[in-house]
């Protein structure tokens, strides 16, 4: 059994490949079950365990099969003690035999694969002349998201905000060393209000956006908020907007931003106009004019894991 570093994963994997590699997977017979959500009592901020499982279909054409899982925990206090809020292991096994191939840095996976969902599903809801790219918190994803975005659409401008200044000017200084000129506000609505796309990876309780900032054509990408407490926009963002889910299941149960607008009543259900598997097989229209306003949440499932690990193996 192989043990893949960040580094190796960092070094064959680039965001078209996985992108695409993505946009395959969520048109391909994947089986996912629910992932497992645990809640782990710390003294200050609640902990959270996933377990994450996957497995491509035995038989399918041309397909080697493979099954994968992936364990994650999230500490938000960690960040009190200068640590990552996010850590993950990704187990990789044959879909044959069962026979354990690698361990990944599961980290590192999410990211690369967080970050490429949400450049794939702006493929489909974000302007095609897009060029400012506003990205709210400046966490490990936050470079990443950057990047896929710009991979899809003809990013030109980024304004990177936060709420601790220092971390900002930090993210904004390793995108500007790999060619990504970016700019550090303090003025959170201005940038909004000028905003094609606007990026969220937060671990916010309360809406950062307001729909009454954005203009017309813009798409909003909200990656945070992965529980039903937390919130990115508020509900005259998801008023406002044609909404988007990477999948159904985890956005309805999962996601603050999903479910609060449910309860309040700002957002039905049947207003939620596709998630990854139909905008990716033709079965949901994504944007339709260049005045409409789009948001996209993501909650994360394992089929963008395996897909990562896969084409981390075969790059390999």
């Amino acid at each position: 059994m192989r043990v893949v570093s960040a580094d190796e994963i960092n070094r064959v994997l680039s965001y078209p490949a996985l992108i695409e590699a993505l946009r395959e997977a969520f048109r391909a017979d994947i089986k996912v079950p629910l992932r497992h959500h645990h809640p782990i009592a710390q003294p200050g901020a609640e902990a959270i365990m996933l377990l994450m499982p996957a497995w491509t279909t035995a038989g399918a054409a041309n397909a080697t099969p493979f099954l994968g899982c992936k364990i994650v925990t999230c500490f938000p206090d960690n960040a009190r003690i200068s640590k990552p809020s996010i850590f993950g292991s990704y187990m990789l096994m044959s879909g044959t035999t069962g026979e354990p191939l690698a361990v990944m840095d599961g980290t590192t996976l999410t990211a690369w694969r967080t970050a490429c969902a949400s450049a794939l599903a702006a493929s489909y809801l974000a302007r095609e002349d897009a060029s400012h790219l506003v990205m709210v918190g400046a966490g490990a994803l936050a470079p990443h998201l950057v990047r896929a975005h710009a991979s899809v659409r003809p990013i030109k401008k980024v304004t990177l905000w936060n709420r601790t200044r220092g971390r900002a000017v930090q993210a904004a200084f390793g995108l500007a060393v790999g060619g990504i000129e970016t700019e550090v506000t303090e003025d959170l609505e201005a940038a909004v209000r000028d905003a094609d796309i606007v990026s969220c990876a937060t671990l916010s309780a309360t809406p950062l956006v307001r729909g009454k900032w954005l203009k017309k054509g813009a798409h909003v990408d909200l990656v945070g908020a992965y529980t039903p407490k937390m919130r990115e926009a508020d509900d005259d963002a998801i008023k406002r907007a044609r909404v988007y889910v990477d999948t159904r299941a985890g956005a309805l149960k999962e996601a603050g931003d999903i479910v609060q607008p449910l309860k309040s009543g700002a957002l039905k259900k049947d207003s939620i106009h596709g998630d990854l598997f139909e905008l990716t097989r033709g079965k949901a229209k994504g944007r339709s004019g260049n005045m409409q306003v789009t948001l996209f949440k993501s909650v994360g499932t394992a089929i963008e894991d395996l897909a990562a690990a896969m084409l981390v193996w075969a790059r390999l």
